[in-house]
């Protein structure tokens, strides 16, 4: 069973780098960041579907954190978890290699960056440190928590991957221009093993401000969700309005 769940993983965190990177360095000039933002979210939103029911479709090291924290998981589990992921996005990156290398002119990761993530002169915008650092911590916080929170017992969990993908279009909207955006330590690491030099050094970032940003979702789902009971439907916000 626990076989299956790292399976899947693997392949979720392959087809989520594949399909969101590939987009942002095969047809990034075309879609540009509106449809790169979209290719990640549609790309998490089907796999949540397609693996969902197998692994619960974490394919990030920080909602799997999260998940632990709030203890969905145990820690052997999670620790598989974030050995496919990893794999998985490593994968993901050098078919994307693979495929760009067969241009005319070729594809030199470590100049065109493969969609790495970066801060000050390798951020997109030119963002500092500290501006990457928050933008990846906030932005992770609010991936785990609404992951969280649709997947929560008192939610109607069958609709989770809608708001998740939709989330994560959110997320990139916002962040691609400072970041390229990661708020996943699996998705920055597989491109900085190819592109080497800049992108190593600099993952640290892509690997600390998610997890700290993971521990701040997970805060927050407990403070508003723990003992919490169904909400009838008469009483909320949508049928009152």
């Amino acid at each position: 069973m626990l076989g299956r769940k790292l399976a899947a993983e693997l392949l979720g965190t392959f087809v989520l780098v594949f399909g969101g990177v590939g987009t942002a360095v095969l047809a990034g000039s075309g879609v540009g960041l509106v449809g790169i933002s979209f290719a990640f979210g549609f790309t998490l939103l089907v796999m949540a579907y397609a693996i969902g029911p197998i692994s619960g479709c974490h394919i990030n090291p920080a909602v799997t954190l999260g998940l632990l924290i709030r203890k969905k998981l145990p820690v052997a589990e999670a620790a598989g978890y974030w050995v496919a992921q990893v794999l998985g996005g490593i994968v993901g990156a050098a078919a994307v290699l693979a495929i760009a290398k067969g241009a005319e002119g070729g594809y030199d990761a470590g100049k065109a960056g493969l969609g790495a993530n970066g801060y000050a002169e390798h951020s997109p915008g030119m963002f500092s440190m500290g501006s990457a650092f928050t933008i990846e911590l906030i932005l992770t916080a609010l991936l785990v928590f609404v992951v969280l929170a649709t997947t929560d017992r008192i939610a109607n969990t069958a609709f989770a991957g809608l708001p998740i993908g939709f989330a994560l279009v959110l997320i990139h909207l916002i962040s691609i221009p400072v970041t390229n955006t990661s708020v996943n330590p699996a998705r920055s690491i597989g491109p900085a093993i190819f592109v080497g030099d800049w992108a190593i050094e600099q993952l640290w970032l892509f690997i600390v401000a998610p997890l700290a940003g993971a521990v701040v979702g997970a805060v927050l789902h407990a403070g508003l969700f723990s003992g919490a009971a169904q909400i009838d439907p008469s009483e909320s916000a949508v049928a009152a309005a």
